[in-house]
């Protein structure tokens, strides 16, 4: 027992399971066949919603972040190892005064999932296009529409050079070290951005893969080590690279370009990509 297991309401009159609000995860999978795979529960009989499917989840603690939370709950109702899943964003339910979060993540395998407690009847991988064959949970019912449209992982692509040009604080004395102390700032995005623009992804909080692309003097930067920040210095022309990066991306991964050049933003545009200017990144920064 927690902090937070009890009963609370909210704006809208409800009453919810979970003091501190409640966060649930949705695990999916895409095989190589293209096939999108969804992890279920379905909940066992004796409690609320019993034997209808939805995610796992439960209530927070007073000490937990949603994300901390929804793996919690999830790893103590099933047999899924939750450190192998890879968390794209968050989205929520707000009933004022409480509030649902949804935890949305990728498993690059498709791993046996068993009931790990009494309050998981079955846990069952779903094809994505079958979840509303199923008996819903009511709340799971409603966000699905709405969850389904955000399983894509958000890979944020850097044009350093533009990025770095936008700050005038003496970058062209040392370009290499202005572009290293950008590749260190960036690691703040760690923790997950909001207010991703252009309607790329339907997250109120993404956890994206940030990757800083360097060119000429600044190429050496990709040789030092960078936990959460992948660097990628461009043989030649970083807007080359750029554009290569996002062509290369796949059917789970949404691409959001910070640059201010024109002529990028057009390739960027055509290749699939959203694209924003330096000023949104740096205010996050």
């Amino acid at each position: 027992m927690g902090d937070g297991d009890g009963w609370a309401g909210c704006g809208l009159g409800h009453t919810h399971w979970g003091r501190f609000g409640a966060a649930g995860l949705l695990p999916y999978h895409r095989d190589s066949d293209g096939q999108v795979w969804v992890l279920l529960q379905q909940r066992a009989w004796w409690g609320i919603g019993g034997g209808t499917w939805g995610m796992f989840g439960g209530a927070l603690h007073s000490h937990e972040d949603p994300v901390t939370g929804a793996l919690r709950e999830t790893s103590e109702e099933c047999t899924l190892d939750t450190g192998a899943v890879k968390v794209h964003g968050t989205s929520v339910e707000d009933h004022g005064g409480w509030s649902f979060t949804s935890v949305v993540g990728s498993l690059s395998e498709l791993p046996p999932v068993r009931p790990a407690s009494r309050e998981t009847r079955r846990a069952e991988w779903v094809r994505a296009e079958d979840v509303t064959r199923r008996k819903l949970f009511e709340p799971f019912a409603r966000s699905w529409p709405r969850l389904r449209e955000a399983m894509k992982g958000v890979t944020l692509v850097v044009d350093a050079a533009n990025v770095v040009g936008a700050r005038a604080d003496g970058w062209w004395k040392d370009r290499a070290g202005a572009n290293a102390r950008l590749r260190d700032e960036l690691k703040a995005l760690s923790g997950g951005v909001e207010g991703v623009p252009g309607g790329l992804v339907r997250f109120d909080r993404c956890f994206p893969e940030v990757v800083l692309v360097v060119e000429g003097a600044a190429r050496a930067v990709a040789e030092a080590p960078s936990d959460g920040v992948r660097v990628v210095a461009a043989p030649g022309s970083g807007d080359d690279q750029i554009v290569e990066l996002v062509r290369g991306g796949g059917p789970d991964t949404a691409h959001l370009v910070v640059t201010a050049d024109r002529e990028l933003r057009r390739r960027c545009e055509a290749a699939g990509a959203a694209v924003t200017g330096p000023s949104w990144l740096l205010e996050r920064l």
